[in-house]
């Protein structure tokens, strides 16, 4: 029987298979859904047999779409391991990559990428060391980790810094705050608000207290954390009211969270991939690097309340 598909077909397939959705799949392979489409049918034509069944809510493997899928899974999990071990990883360990990063990266931009990462290279084992923004640092430094995402390290004549984006501070409040009418805020519109601020040790306390000593603004901080992650679980519990990056906040409609440009001053950070200079990442350390690099927040630094 000739062979009338192609590897990305069966990629394809696998990424269906496992997420059970069209649109998803076609995120995950990076192509569009009429063309992600055009892949399956060419796959099911070529093999003459209905592999998924369609409903306009839900995809579902036929039993013959069953097998075919862990086969498949099989398949392309030995190819892995092949192009792998020519590139000189090896069959035993199948990769593994250590990115260090400060944690209002993480849970929703870097979980993303990975999420996208593994799709197409289910193999390779990530490790995610999330820190302040000095032990990031000094884990690329020192070579702990593969390489970071970081605000620090552009002057660090070691690291070798490339931007990402360049993010503003925001207020992160539920809904039901009397500032969620605001389209945008001041420091001055914080006055009279319980307060949450991060720890004293971390980067981003300073680039708020720099902030705050160029206005005349009294804030009352009720509660410190170390992460911005939990300074917006205490938001969401309704304890107050916090300035933070917009990076840490949901990129799509939260049901209790939403997020205030914040002016006068305006505070930036930027942020970027750290590597250590002269330091050769290995075949998978290189393309999960290459592969977030391309994948960079492509949301807007200032988000207007809906």
């Amino acid at each position: 029987m000739a062979v009338n598909f192609e590897l990305h077909d069966l990629i394809a397939f696998r990424a269906v298979a496992e997420l059970g959705n069209f649109r998803k799949a076609a995120e995950a392979v990076h192509i569009s859904q009429s063309a992600f489409s055009r892949r399956i049918d060419k796959l099911e034509q070529a093999l003459g047999i209905r592999l998924l069944e369609r409903t306009t809510h839900e995809v579902k493997l036929t039993a013959v779409g069953r097998e075919f899928a862990r086969s498949i899974s099989t398949l392309l999990d030995g190819l892995d391991e092949t192009l792998l071990s020519v590139r000189g990883v090896g069959t035993a360990r199948m990769g593994e990559v250590y990115i260090a990063c400060v944690p209002s990266t993480v849970y929703y931009f870097l979980s993303n990428v990975i999420q996208r990462y593994r799709a197409q290279y289910p193999k390779l084992r990530v490790k995610v060391f999330d820190a302040s923004a000095n032990e990031v640092l000094a884990a690329v430094s020192s070579g702990e980790a593969d390489f970071g995402i970081n605000f620090l390290g552009g002057s660090e004549p070691e690291i070798d810094y490339r931007p990402l984006l360049t993010e503003h501070f925001v207020i992160a409040c539920r809904r039901d705050h009397p500032l969620a009418k605001l389209r945008k805020a001041t420091w001055r519109d914080l006055e009279g608000h319980d307060f949450i601020l991060t720890a004293k040790s971390s980067g981003n306390r300073l680039l708020l207290d720099q902030a705050l000593a160029r206005t005349h603004t009294r804030l009352s901080p009720v509660y410190e954390a170390q992460h911005v992650t939990t300074l917006l679980g205490l938001v969401e519990a309704g304890l107050g009211v916090a300035a933070v990056p917009s990076l840490a906040m949901p990129p799509y409609e939260h049901p209790l969270l939403m997020s205030i440009p914040l002016g006068e001053p305006e505070v930036t950070r930027r942020i970027g991939l750290i590597k250590r200079k002269g330091r050769q990442l290995s075949p998978e350390a290189q393309q999960l690097y290459e592969f977030v690099a391309a994948r960079r927040p492509a949301r807007q630094t200032r988000k207007t309340p809906a």
